[in-house]
């Protein structure tokens, strides 16, 4: 069972017992899934998109809030995907939107999911235009692997002390509030450290060595809380720290779009 990455090799020795999602995204552009995905995918995937399957419409809870889980549910079955399946998850975007699909399925708790480590850029055998068929599957919502944080209770826990450490997964200028391209107010949640995600990985866009990952986070202390803009590429700090082998850490899903929706949460700078 591949739980955290999936080489190429591995992937392609295993192909025909494994259930690939296609997760190729851009912010800003809806339709770039859809038109990556028709241009050519792996064989057998089938196509998760971000705003349609893998969050709920933005509003009060962010720009990308958690979908149903219900909802979810009935589309893995749709696609059909079973309990017992190996999901192999991918983008062209380091993982940047591969890891979201890979929280929600254990946030539903699937174990048996893994990001391609490299992305469609590591896999060197033919795609294909073909749609996949295949019966509907037994996916069921299971016992949670994830963890989870509301804004209510974290802006209680900020109000503790010490205060929970939060780790921010934009880039350093978002985060300086220097510049902010998508959402309407700059900044961060007090208390906060930058660690972007694109740091977990290798010029190649494979992730760092577990040995690497464990060092680049070994400064944090129990019970990290991860987030970002709206709580996707959150999932790929979430994702490293599970293959430095550290402990699951906390997800705050609705992350900074949510958090500045209500301006009496604190903000820095």
């Amino acid at each position: 069972m591949f739980q955290t990455l999936i080489s190429p090799a591995d992937l392609a020795a295993n192909l025909g017992q494994i259930r690939p999602l296609d997760c190729r995204a851009q912010l800003g552009d809806p339709l770039f899934g859809r038109r990556a995905f028709a241009a050519g995918h792996l064989p057998g995937a089938v196509q998760a998109d971000l705003d349609a399957d893998l969050a709920a419409p933005p509003g009060a809870g962010g720009r990308h809030p958690l979908p149903d889980p219900e909802a979810l549910a009935a589309r893995l079955r749709e696609w059909g995907v079973n309990d017992a399946d190996q999901v192999v998850v991918y983008d062209d975007a380091g993982g940047a939107f591969a890891a979201r699909a890979w929280w929600c399925l254990r946030w539903l708790g699937h174990a048996a999911v893994a990001v391609l480590d490299g992305g469609l850029a590591a896999w060197s055998a033919p795609l294909t235009n073909e749609k996949s068929a295949r019966p509907v599957g037994n996916f069921s919502i299971r016992p949670s692997l994830t963890r989870t944080i509301e804004a209510d209770e974290l802006l209680r826990a900020l109000a503790r002390s010490p205060s929970p450490t939060l780790v921010d997964a934009r880039t350093q200028a978002r985060f300086d509030g220097a510049e902010e391209p998508i959402d309407p107010i700059a900044g961060h949640i007090p208390g906060a450290v930058c660690m972007p995600f694109q740091a977990n990985l290798e010029d190649d866009r494979t992730f760092l060595s577990p040995e690497t990952l464990a060092e680049r986070f070994a400064h944090l202390p129990e019970d990290p809380i991860c987030y970002c803009g709206s709580g996707v590429t959150a999932a790929h700090n979430v994702l490293a720290m599970r293959v430095a082998g550290l402990p699951e850490p906390i997800l705050y899903p609705g992350s900074w779009s949510e958090w500045i929706v209500d301006p009496s949460r604190p903000r820095a700078p």
